[in-house]
Parts: structure tokens; C-alpha cells; sequence
């Protein structure tokens, strides 16, 4: 089955979802990984991270006793290095707030900060020069990490950077306050970090006044992109860093709180990596209470994940992961031939016959036939927002759906028919809800029950394996 969204518009927040429906569980592979084919693949970690919090992130303390509580989750950190490195693995994500927590006031959170100088101008390894700057304990930990396990690491923490009141940005406070990537090569030289550009109620921390696009090169892999978290939904960072055509990779710490139908963890990671044709390397915090779940290697054609809402145990995942991964967008697969569904849904598109032979004869059924007795479209709220939808009847067919200047197509076939309603969805609109910004979705979801009405609520099983298939194509209306 395949999903394409055409007519999105560039510069604007997108929702790359939906279409890519999962059952949510632990799906985590194995953690053994063969000795990899060092010309084609690389070995990568996620950790998912039941990081300690602060029992009062409100509270103000000395950083003395925030370097106690971010030294227990480093304790953890480091094992999981090590735990890697038995496995020759070479890069390892961790999760955003793993180290420092959430919920803090911008106070509140100040003992938490190191100090960042920005890798642009300063050369530094933090594990071997720990003097050179003030207030840095923590990113010498994660150098001194990355230097035991010989892997490049990434993690996230809290930064500030003093400035000056001839800043006209500068803080009243006298300081910059950012939500930071940071990332170490196995020699533990800090190569590059990354400023959290798409805040989601963050009080504690500043939008850095330009946004950071922000890409570094391994010697095992070659380049990689790196944003957080809410990043992911937006063209910035998460589109424009992929425009550099050297991007075959992306690291990405988050802590997301899982919300049905639209904003599971794993369907987002997993729809970005096939939409985009690129290996995504996404690591979670875990707190089910909270609804915080779901880590993955993610590549466009198969992925390794983990998702659990009753189990409170961390868990890492190793994988091999293709140096260029392969996608059916705009790729052909190993056998050079395109995906035999991306063909023909792209044929039916165009509006060109579709053409078939087996061992008798040659078929042919010409793209109006999908559309013969079209079903209805109907409007139904999902997540806060008026949706148009149509329903996904019958064993096989063609569908789309739209909204404003955004399309959504689906081509799909299914062995049996159920009892579930299915539906395709499209959303073109500002979004108001929980923060207010501008969003396009396609989605393909399980309705509640057999009425209209139901879809858009809160489902848990899916019963239909789906890729997402994306084309983003800039619209002439765009600013």
C-alpha cells in the first residue's frame, strides 16, 4: 500500500505522519549485531532512557546538587557506552532531557547549564583540556564517553552562553538558555552542537535568533543531519537540513509524549525515514506514566524499534545500517528495479494505463477504473482539528482526498476485508490547539468504530502494514 501528499507547501510546518500505522508494542530486533560489512554498512545505538528526575524541578539549588542528579544518569549513560562498545558499535544517540529532566523554570533549570562555546571558533576536547572553561562537567563526561567506547556520540543537555545588553535579543538576565545537542567524535573532540530551534512549551529555554542547520561528517558513514524532538514537524530545520544532498543520516534525541492517533513516536520517526529516503536514529526518554515512549534505527525499508507503555526498564537497540540507504522514492532498489507498488501508483497518478502480463496474458486497467464509485467525503475532528476524510472501503483501490493545496493519494490492497473502518484523511490549516501553528497532514487511520464520527479518536491496535510515500512539491502560493 502506498500514500503520496503532494501540494505542500515548502517553507510551512509539516506533519509527515499517519500513513506509516504501526501496532504499537516492543518490536526491538536483536541486539546481537554480525560483524558488519565494513564497506556498506555501519553499526548505530539508541538509548531509550528512564532518565532520574528532579523530585522538585522547581526548586532553586546549588549546581553542586544538580551535578549529583546529572551524574546518576550519566553513570547510566556510560554503561550503555560500554555496552555498545562490546558490540562495535559507532555512534550512539541519547535522549533529549536524559541528563537534566523537564519542567523546570528558567531559574529553576540554571544550575543544570554548562557553559557552550561554539565549536564554529573554539577546537576542544573537553575530556582532555576539563580546564579550559567553566561549567562544562558535563560535556567533559560525554567526551570522556566517547573516548572509552571509541564511538562518536551524541547527546542533549542544557546550555547557556553569557551576552551582552548590545545584544538587542540579549535576555534580561544577561544570558542565552538553549536546549542543546551535543556531538563528540570517538576522540572525544567536540565537532558540533545544535540549539533546539522549534520549542514546545520550554519555558526554560531561548529560540536561538537564527536557526541552526546544522551537519557533521563520520568516517564510517558520512554526513549526518541532527535536530530535536518537536524539529521534526517543522521546514526548519528538519526539510531545510536535508537539502544538503550529502545527508544520508539524522540523529535525533527526543522526548515525546505519545498522542493517537497523529503523534506516536515511531510512526513519525519511521514515516520521516521513508518520506525522505534517509536512516533516522531516534532516541526517547522513557516514562510511561507519561505516555513517553518509542525509540528506533529507522531506515527507509525496514526498522528496529522499541515501544512500551507497561514495562518501566530501559533498553538499548543496536543495528547495521546502510552507509546509503535505499528508498522508493526517487531510488531503485538492490535489483535495480523501482518497487513494483511505487510504480504503479505513479503510473495511476500520471494517469498512464497500468499494464501487467502473467504467463496467459497481458492486463491492462486504465486509471479511471479506481475511481468508479468513489466514496463520500466527510469532515470529523482529530486531534483538535476539522479534518476531511474519505473512507477506505472494498479490498483494493485508489483514493484522494484534499484541502486547500494539499492532495493526499493512497493506492491499497489488502488481503481480507474487516469489520474496522479505515479512513484518509487531510488537513491544510493553522492549527491553534496546544501552541498555534501553521500544519498540512495526510493520515491514514483506524476509526473507532463503524461511524463517521468515529475517526480521529484514540486507537491503540492497528491491523494494516503501510508505507508512507511523501512528494513534497512547492507551491506557487508560497511566501
Amino acid at each position: 500500500m502506498v500514500c503520496i501528499m503532494s501540494g505542500a507547501r515548502s517553507k510551512l510546518a509539516l506533519f509527515l505522519c499517519g500513513c506509516y500505522v504501526v501496532a504499537l508494542g516492543a518490536h526491538t530486533g536483536e541486539e546481537s549485531v554480525a560483524e558488519h560489512q565494513e564497506a556498506e554498512y555501519y553499526v548505530a545505538a539508541v538509548y531509550e532512557h528512564p532518565s532520574i528526575l528532579s523530585l522538585n524541578p522547581l526548586a532553586l539549588i546549588s549546581r553542586q546538587e544538580a551535578l549529583e542528579l546529572m551524574n546518576q544518569n550519566l553513570d547510566i549513560y556510560e554503561q550503555q557506552v560500554m555496552t555498545a562498545a562490546q558490540k562495535d558499535v559507532q555512534i550512539i544517540v541519547f535522549p533529549e532531557d536524559g541528563i537534566h529532566g523537564f519542567n523546570f523554570t528558567r531559574t529553576s533549570i540554571y544550575p543544570f547549564l554548562d557553559f557552550m562555546p561554539s565549536p564554529q571558533v573554539v577546537r576542544w576536547n573537553p575530556c582532555l583540556e576539563p580546564h579550559r572553561f567553566n561549567d562544562t562537567e558535563v560535556l567533559q563526561r560525554l567526551s570522556c564517553m566517547a573516548i572509552r567506547g571509541d564511538m562518536f556520540l551524541v547527546a542533549n543537555l542544557g546550555t547557556k552562553q553569557p551576552c551582552h545588553s548590545s545584544d538587542p535579543g540579549c535576555p534580561k538576565d544577561g544570558r542565552y538558555q538553549f536546549n542543546t545537542n551535543v556531538v563528540f567524535s570517538n576522540n572525544g573532540t567536540l565537532v558540533d552542537r545544535y540549539r533546539k530551534y522549534n520549542l514546545y512549551f520550554e519555558a526554560a529555554f531561548d529560540v536561538p535568533l537564527k536557526v541552526d542547520l546544522i551537519t557533521f561528517d563520520t568516517p564510517f558513514a558520512g554526513r549526518f543531519g541532527v535536530f530535536t524532538c518537536f524539529d521534526i514537524l517543522f521546514f526548519d530545520p528538519a526539510i531545510r537540513v536535508l537539502r544538503d544532498y550529502k545527508v544520508k543520516h539524522v540523529v535525533y534525541p527526543t522526548a515525546w509524549m505519545n498522542q493517537l492517533p497523529l503523534l506516536a513516536a515511531i510512526e513519525i520517526q519511521k514515516a520521516f525515514a521513508v518520506a525522505f529516503g534517509i536512516n533516522v536514529l531516534a532516541a526517547n526518554v522513557h516514562h510511561p506514566v507519561l505516555g513517553m515512549t518509542g525509540s528506533g534505527i529507522h531506515t527507509p525499508l525496514e526498522s528496529f524499534w522499541y515501544h512500551d507503555m507497561e514495562n518501566p526498564k530501559s533498553h538499548l537497540i543496536i543495528a547495521q545500517v546502510a552507509k546509503n540507504p535505499v528508498g522508493l522514492v526517487g531510488a531503485e532498489n538492490a535489483t535495480g528495479e523501482t518497487d513494483p507498488s511505487h510504480s504503479k501508483f505513479l503510473k495511476i497518478l500520471s494517469g498512464d494505463p497500468y499494464c501487467e502480463k502473467d504467463a496467459q496474458e497481458v492486463h491492462c486497467d486504465e486509471a479511471t477504473k479506481w475511481n468508479v464509485n468513489a466514496p463520500p467525503t466527510f469532515h470529523s475532528e482529530m486531534m483538535y482539528d476539522n479534518f476531511t476524510l474519505v473512507p477506505v472501503w472494498g479490498k483494493e483501490g485508489y483514493l484522494h482526498v484534499c484541502s486547500n493545496g494539499l492532495c493526499c493519494y493512497l493506492l491499497y490492497e489488502r488481503p481480507t476485508l474487516s469489520k474496522e473502518l479505515y479512513a484518509l484523511g487531510v488537513f491544510d490549516g493553522l492549527h491553534t490547539v496546544h501552541g498555534t501553528y501553521y500544519i498540512q497532514v495526510c493520515a491514514l487511520v483506524r476509526c473507532g468504530g463503524l461511524g463517521f464520527d468515529t475517526c480521529g479518536q484514540e486507537i491503540t491496535e492497528y491491523f494494516l502494514y503501510l508505507s508512507f510515500v511523501s512528494d513534497l512539491r512547492d507551491d506557487p502560493r508560497s511566501p
